[in-house]
């Protein structure tokens, strides 16, 4: 039996939830804060909880790696770099839409996989708007693939998706354990996600055969406006994401490597402190605070951990059966609520089923799986959409919730009935 607190804390998460998919009434920044003003003024969270709790309050990790990686960003936008990159993929496309999305997926799908998704997106979403911009094409649908391709790649390795670092850290797995397990659903899923883009977003593949021809006749290299900065830019990038990649030996941070380096950038440029946060995208960041009260109240009321424990009472006897429900209740739920929390939340109901040995470890590849291509059902699935939504509405194409979920449901189905078939295969039917 839910607590009245567990059922305010419902009805108020419902409520900020049908306000940000409505879309009319209030900004989605607006709802998210307001329904965690609302918990907090009701109890469900204290100060503490909200502000200090790392399993029920905000993410301070994502809010600053976010900020950080934003910074750098703006800095790099005055360099030109990314009105170059958007040439040199459009003059490697020759102008045809489809393969020019199918070059800018595969491009995020794999930086993906290497770096955080958010820090992907972050870098790729202006190159993308821009090169849309110039051929005279719809720049929502390419957004919203390379959401897709972001949060499907990042799905391959455990620094991709920070759901695969909780994951990670509460199951003692190894960059090479997700690398074996995932890495090949995930290329077998990005095959048949090519394919679906070119059905979901056929309409989108019509540019402009005038801007396309003047196009081609530019140079990207007269693009770049400040080489300098762009040298000590990219310096400080590499840096950044050479950290990124060394965590298991550094054991810093993402958030705090991302917050040097903004500093690092902003002291060894020319580039003011004003010009530096321009382009920051405060709501979005406020956006994600607010969610993540919200999601603490959830987690703190036992709601989460209700549904989580419903899930595992019918892991009985029937492994294969409780793996597959335990994918597709993750995909789910990582789709209504962030899959960060969600995973938080799910995985010491998932060890707690796991022995002394590991065993059985395929349990963890379904929660991974489940979150990670869950996160693609909803605009605030995942982090790297919440990201992209505030880039674009930035830019003047803003991005629906109902537009992106028409797609996004679609998308999450079909990679989840591929990773179904892949987990069944590879651990129950070939396995004995």
């Amino acid at each position: 039996m839910l607590s009245s607190s567990a059922i305010a804390a419902i009805v108020i998460f419902a409520a900020a939830y049908v306000l940000i998919a409505a879309e009319k009434w209030v900004t989605r920044t607006a709802a998210a804060l307001g329904g965690a003003a609302v918990m907090l003024a009701l109890g469900i969270s204290d100060a503490h909880t909200a502000f200090f709790s790392e399993d029920t309050g905000i993410d301070w990790n994502v809010v600053f790696l976010l900020l950080g990686m934003m910074i750098i960003v703006s800095v790099m936008r005055e360099t030109g770099i990314f009105e170059y990159l958007a040439i040199w993929a459009a003059k490697r496309a020759r102008g045809r839409p489809f393969p020019l999305m199918v070059l800018l997926v595969l491009i995020t799908a794999v930086a993906s996989s290497l770096l955080d998704n958010v820090t992907t997106v972050l870098l790729i979403a202006p190159v993308t708007i821009l090169v849309c911009q110039r051929l005279g094409l719809a720049v929502v649908p390419y957004l919203i693939a390379e959401v897709a391709a972001s949060n499907i790649g990042g799905t391959a390795t455990l620094v991709g998706d920070p759901p695969n670092i909780i994951i990670a850290s509460r199951g003692g797995l190894s960059f090479n354990d997700f690398l074996i397990h995932l890495a090949p659903v995930v290329a077998v899923l990005l095959v048949v996600f090519i394919g679906l883009c070119r059905w979901l977003f056929a309409d989108a593949f019509h540019a402009d055969a005038d801007k396309v021809d003047e196009l081609m006749t530019l140079n990207e290299r007269e693009a770049i406006r400040d080489p300098k900065l762009l040298v000590q830019s990219l310096v400080v990038l590499a840096v950044v994401l050479a950290a990124f990649v060394l965590h298991p030996v550094l054991h810093y941070a993402p958030s705090v490597v991302a917050l040097l380096g903004a500093g690092l950038l902003i002291a060894v440029t020319r580039v003011s402190t004003e010009q530096a946060l321009q382009d920051v995208e405060w709501p979005t960041l406020a956006f994600f605070m607010g969610l993540f009260v919200m999601v603490g109240g959830l987690v703190n009321t036992g709601v989460l951990a209700t549904l989580s424990q419903a899930i595992a009472g019918y892991a009985g006897d029937n492994l294969p059966g409780f793996t597959a429900l335990l994918l597709w209740g993750s995909g789910v739920l990582s789709g209504v609520v962030d899959n960060i929390p969600y995973v938080a939340s799910m995985s010491p109901v998932v060890a707690d089923l796991i022995g002394p040995d590991g065993q059985p470890q395929v349990l963890w590849w379904a929660l991974a799986l489940g979150a990670d291509l869950g996160g693609n059902a909803t605009l605030i699935g995942a982090s790297a959409n919440v990201v992209v939504a505030g880039i674009a509405a930035r830019n003047g194409v803003p991005i629906g919730f109902w537009r992106f979920t028409r797609y996004g449901l679609v998308i999450t189905a079909v990679t989840l009935v591929i990773a179904s078939g892949y987990v069944w295969l590879r651990y129950f039917a070939l396995a004995g």
